[in-house]
């Protein structure tokens, strides 16, 4: 089997993650297998606390009323920071495709690494999960969330599809296409780029740029900067896997939109509406993982010099002193929690893209890993949530972000799998 993905090519350098510890990886990524069989695939999410009715409600309310809005989200907010197992209160345990497109791509990396039909088979049965839990009433394949998300935009209703969950299922199926060739996965990434071409909004902000909506209806976000970076990533690869240069026109619009978004100083803000101008962890990592897959598969030297002056950024302001990933360079409210796993999943993910170019990068790499394997995995087997200011947040979620960091992990085994399969 073999899955050597468009998305996994390294650009510029090509280099052996030889100083990473296999032997621990791969025994923290097994012990979290045989959790994730005894546990299940639903979980509760970081929206839990705001998807049920009074959440929801509470959340609205600080949108539109921030002070009593405040008042409203405060009971919360000292749950997530001292009883976060209080979220099953609010919501139920459910599957959310980002989590399971992760699975996916996680599984099929495993496959590789360890050379093993059952971790393919997994791989497969979350694909067949995916099927089933599309969009309805959408004519093309398309994802997003099982539960009503509250936005500064309003509510965005279950089963609406999001743009920056349908590139994740897109990858999925690439990936264990490139594994099978079957014909059926095929027709699948064909239907879910139609949808990412016909089915999302593009407002012009500049002679050579457009932001593209959140959601196929604009009024819910425009201007959200790792969105448009996603678009461009999906259409850019679906150029090439199709041999289909009408989405290059679409995608080099929402490209040049992300470019033109860098700050001076190399960072990105969420979005470029004025309203959301924070600096964040691993939505740095989304764009900057974008850039790197359209830099590899195109050449961009536009691409190259975002990227550099992005990695200068994300290095110096995104690390705390021990070289581990924080949340915020510039947070947007007051936080609950000094660590997410979020981040560093994402970290990882982004450093694997860019093994070898940037050596501080390759640093925290390094030391992201060694915190993983010696802090976040619980004795169950399971990863650890978030470190609070007083203790941890040991509620599994899958999608925020289980899934995430098992997939990072086997796609360091699998970049690995000859090393791994010689020395243990």
């Amino acid at each position: 089997m073999s899955i050597a993905t468009e998305m996994e090519v390294v650009p510029k350098a090509a280099v052996a993650t030889t100083n990473l510890p296999l032997r621990g990886i791969r025994d923290a990524v097994l012990r979290f297998v045989n959790w994730l069989d005894q546990y299940g695939e639903e979980s509760y999410d970081f929206q839990s606390y705001y998807s049920g009715p009074i959440g929801r409600r509470a959340k609205q309310l600080y949108y539109t009323n921030r002070r009593l809005g405040t008042l409203a989200v405060l009971p919360i907010v000292f749950s997530e920071a001292l009883v976060p197992s209080a979220r099953k209160l609010f919501w139920k345990p459910q599957r959310v495709p980002i989590g399971d497109a992760h699975y996916a791509m996680g599984f099929a990396y495993l496959a590789e690494a360890l050379g093993s039909e059952t971790h393919y088979k997994r791989a497969l049965h979350f694909l067949e999960v995916l099927k089933a839990t599309r969009c309805p009433g959408y004519e093309e394949y398309c994802w997003g969330y099982p539960f009503h998300w509250e936005t500064i935009n309003g509510t965005i209703p279950s089963g609406t599809p999001l743009i920056t969950t349908v590139p994740y299922v897109f990858e999925a199926f690439q990936q264990v296409y490139r594994m099978d060739g079957n014909d059926e996965w095929y027709q699948i990434l064909r239907s879910i780029a139609r949808h990412a071409v016909t089915d999302y909004k593009d407002v012009p902000t500049s002679d050579s740029a457009s932001t593209c909506s959140y959601t196929p209806f604009p009024e819910h976000s425009l201007m959200v900067v790792n969105a448009n970076a996603y678009r461009a990533w999906l259409l850019t690869n679906a150029g090439h896997e199709f041999s289909d240069e009408s989405y290059n026109a679409i995608a080099e619009r929402n490209l040049n939109f992300v470019l033109e978004a860098q700050n001076a100083d190399g960072s990105w803000f969420y979005a470029r509406d004025g309203k959301r101008s924070f600096v964040d962890h691993f939505h740095t990592c989304f764009v900057m993982k974008a850039l790197a897959k359209i830099e590899a598969s195109t050449g961009n030297g536009d691409c190259t010099s975002a990227i550099e002056r992005g990695v200068a950024y994300y290095t110096q302001n995104l690390f705390e002193e021990q070289g581990i990933p924080k949340p915020f360079s510039k947070a947007p409210r007051l936080t609950v929690y000094k660590r997410e796993l979020y981040d560093y999943a994402e970290c990882i993910n982004l450093a694997m893209l860019l093994r070898g170019r940037f050596p501080a990068l390759d640093q925290h790499l390094e030391t992201t890993i060694a915190d993983i394997l010696n802090r976040w995995q619980t004795k169950e087997g399971s990863f650890r949530s978030r470190q609070l200011y007083l203790g941890w947040d040991n509620t599994p979620m899958h999608r925020w972000a289980s899934a995430q960091l098992f997939r990072s992990l086997c796609l360091v085994l699998s970049k690995n799998s000859q090393m791994l399969a010689s020395n243990y």
